[in-house]
């Protein structure tokens, strides 16, 4: 007798969890062979399919991707991972959080696949992966948002052939995966982009073996700063494309499953003004709506103005009253954040809550934001990737700094630091979205990531 599948969306996590013995497995062909036993392979998952990958800036190109398509009338469904708080915050389908049913129902139809003949083992990024493709071949939007969790070339997202790929940066991160060489991990997160199809190129510093992969695919490349850029900071910013933009082709049927499309809007203005600062790096908008342009949708201005103005990414830059929450775990995050912190001084105190796993640069990212954070608290985080509170006070300390207290959890170190904030104090909490969630979580614990009374969201507002 076949074992009774899970009913609620807890049992299923925990199953998943269980089911494979590694986190992590890099790979595509156990992937790919569900995929196909789903049909996911056999017709087009969406309109167009836009792919972003990147050491940082994924999160906050995708949620601008989001609110611009949603601002232009598009239907849309969004893949990101990890979540802060809900697992329903991985897929977003009209940019509302898939329902538990939703998010059932994909676990469950991986499930048959895996099963329909020899039995294929999948890790739990994978089953939520295809879960979660599957949901969205379901609607067929005209718009599929999806987010590489690690690397590109080998991340189950990759199955999926996108109709634009983007590349925001690269800096090292996931070492234990993907090395400390920065042209190897630029190889690893070229691996999303396709012959003869757009890669926008979303910062001026990439690894030249990026351009080095798009030009050995004759992809067409959108480069920062080449073939579109920006002008101006925060509110009133300009984006301008420097080249023009032809209207987007129809694929080619022997070679793309997802083929015959016609541009979603047809072609638009090369450039727009008097644009809102959506407190979210100024690159990564512009990377957007290039990435937008070359998908075949018509931007206009007003509809670009709207979405800056409402954009939301939860932990990141996301100011709760005196706490401001940032998933920051690498030093090319962290230097942003502090540059950010350091335009907006306090008046009082600012605090460091730390949490951070054991195979992160900790000391490169102290390094990052010892000029603006006064001392430190100190989190322990659990599971096999975990770091104790005591080795990252240890870390610390070694670099000079100030710590004050080290607790078992990042509740409990936010429980302690609360009682003894002055009014004009902050705290910047950071180095894991472990951290940011748990933190957010204390902070509104009955309220969904990102819906506090006191958010400003991704806005960045001193208290």
């Amino acid at each position: 007798m076949s074992e009774a599948l899970p009913t609620t969306l807890d049992a299923w996590l925990a199953r998943l969890e269980a089911a494979h013995p590694l986190g992590i497995d890099l790979g595509l062909e156990r992937v790919a062979e569900v995929a196909r036993r789903m049909g996911l392979l056999a017709r087009p998952l969406a309109g167009r399919v836009i792919t972003v990958a990147g050491t940082n800036g994924k999160g906050s190109t995708v949620a601008m991707l989001e609110a611009l398509a949603c601002a232009h009338g598009l239907t849309t469904a969004t893949y990101t991972s990890p979540h802060l708080i809900r697992y329903n915050e991985r897929l977003r389908l009209d940019g509302e959080e898939a329902d538990d049913a939703t998010l059932i129902a994909g676990f469950a139809a991986v499930e048959r696949a895996r099963l329909d003949g020899e039995p294929v083992s999948l890790t739990y990024f994978e089953v939520g992966t295809l879960g979660a493709l599957w949901a969205i071949a379901r609607r067929v939007p005209d718009l599929a948002l999806l987010e590489v969790g690690l690397g590109g070339r080998l991340d189950a997202v990759n199955v999926i052939d996108p109709d634009v790929a983007v590349i925001t940066t690269v800096a090292q991160d996931h070492a234990a995966f993907l090395g400390t060489d920065l042209e190897g991990i630029g190889r690893e997160k070229a691996g999303i982009l396709r012959a003869g199809r757009p890669a926008v190129l979303g910062s001026r510093d990439l690894p030249r073996s990026v351009r080095r992969v798009a030009d050995e695919l004759a992809a067409e490349v959108h480069a920062l700063g080449e073939a579109f850029g920006r002008d101006g900071d925060g509110t009133g910013w300009t984006f301008r494309s420097l080249r023009d933009q032809p209207p987007a082709e129809t694929q080619d049927a022997s070679t793309c499953a997802q083929a015959t499309k016609e541009p979603l809007l047809g072609t638009d203005p090369s450039s727009i003004t008097d644009l809102p600062d959506p407190g979210l790096p100024l690159d990564n908008a512009a990377t957007a709506l290039q990435a937008l342009r070359c998908a075949g949708v018509t931007l206009r201005p007003e509809a670009c103005r709207r979405a800056f103005n409402e954009v939301r990414l939860p932990g990141r830059m996301q100011w709760v009253g005196q706490w401001c929450l940032d998933v920051g775990h690498n030093p090319h995050a962290a230097a942003y954040l502090a540059d950010r912190l350091a335009a907006h001084p306090s008046a009082g105190r600012t605090l460091g809550l730390l949490g951070m796993l054991a195979d992160k640069d900790a000391e490169g990212v102290i390094a990052a934001l010892a000029p603006v954070v006064d001392a430190w608290v100190t989190a322990t985080l659990d599971g096999e990737r975990g770091r104790g509170a005591e080795a990252l006070a240890d870390c610390l300390e070694g670099q000079g700094a100030v710590v004050l207290h080290r607790a078992d959890s990042p509740a409990a170190a936010a429980a302690w630091l609360a009682g003894r904030l002055a009014p004009e104090d902050r705290v910047l909490v950071c180095g894991s979205f472990f951290t940011v969630g748990e933190v957010l979580g204390w902070l509104a614990p009955s309220t969904p990531a990102g819906q506090t009374d006191t958010d400003t969201s991704s806005r960045e507002v001193a208290p």
